[in-house]
């Protein structure tokens, strides 16, 4: 117990000194200003692809509250109709570049955590942030490709072998389960590359679980708390949707530095060290 005492004074103690409000706040602000062209890059992809652009919206639409859905929706349809669903090759390169500025706000954060200095030369640093995010991309479309051939998969099985209806309903259930492997590796790739600190894989399993299932029940939370009993739009108006959108990505940028805060505690542990 006492361990357990411990390690929340530590973590009250970080979130005062690392700011972690103020640096959740920054991460949402860039997460906005990539949020767009991080989908239209997706979108334009996935052209190629035999993959519904809609199936990338409902990934979206399951974690996030309606009234966000809509104004994503609204704004990725217009700019696609623009653009005739093509985007220059100029616009591509914009697009990861746009989207690596909040993968570059996540090592900050995170050097932050493990009190170390970004030495690391620009290109070399900024390298990394795109190539974070392009391993996102890919991520996102096995995300996208595996529930597609899942489903069916799950289909022929049961027609083939004459399965129950209630096989076929816990076999699309498995989406949940897949969405959350997804999200692990997404979050242990994050905190193994993105600090400046050589880190061991197994030594940031315990941040990436905490973020999996913090940002899947917060993200819930606060969609079905917003679906229920918010109002923001008769507060904000037309701006509701933005506000909304706005907390989402708060909360979501909290709960991926408060992930990296508890590796790094762990870290301070491992190493016999105090901070």
């Amino acid at each position: 117990m006492m361990i357990d005492l411990t390690f929340i004074r530590e973590m009250a103690r970080r979130f005062q000194e690392d700011e972690i409000p103020r640096l959740s706040a920054e991460l949402a602000y860039y997460f906005l200003l990539s949020l767009f062209p991080f989908l239209i890059f997706l979108i334009t992809l996935l052209a190629y692809l035999p993959i519904p652009h809609e199936d990338l919206l409902s990934v979206i639409r399951q974690y996030a509250p309606k009234e966000a859905i809509h104004l994503v929706e609204a704004n990725v349809h217009r700019v696609m109709d623009e653009q005739n669903g093509r985007l220059l090759s100029l616009s591509i390169i914009g697009a990861i570049w746009s989207a690596s500025n909040g993968m570059n706000a996540i090592v900050r954060a995170f050097n932050r955590a493990y009190d170390v200095v970004e030495n690391r030369p620009f290109l070399v640093a900024r390298g990394m942030s795109v190539l974070l995010t392009l391993g996102m991309i890919v991520v996102i479309i096995v995300a996208l490709v595996l529930p597609v051939f899942g489903k069916m998969i799950g289909l022929f099985l049961f027609s083939a072998f004459g399965f129950s209806a209630t096989f076929l309903t816990i076999w699309n259930a498995m989406r949940w389960v897949i969405s959350s492997l997804i999200l692990f590796a997404v979050f242990t790739t994050l905190y193994y590359f993105a600090p400046n600190k050589k880190l061991r894989c197994a030594n940031v399993v315990r941040g990436a679980i905490f973020a999996t299932i913090g940002w899947i029940i917060t993200s819930l939370a606060f969609s079905y708390y917003v679906n229920h009993f918010a109002h923001y739009a008769a507060m904000y108006g037309s701006l509701g949707g933005m506000i909304i959108l706005m907390v989402w990505f708060y909360l979501s940028g909290m709960i991926i530095v408060l992930g990296g805060e508890m590796n790094a505690i762990f870290d301070c542990e491992r190493e016999g060290r105090k901070r």
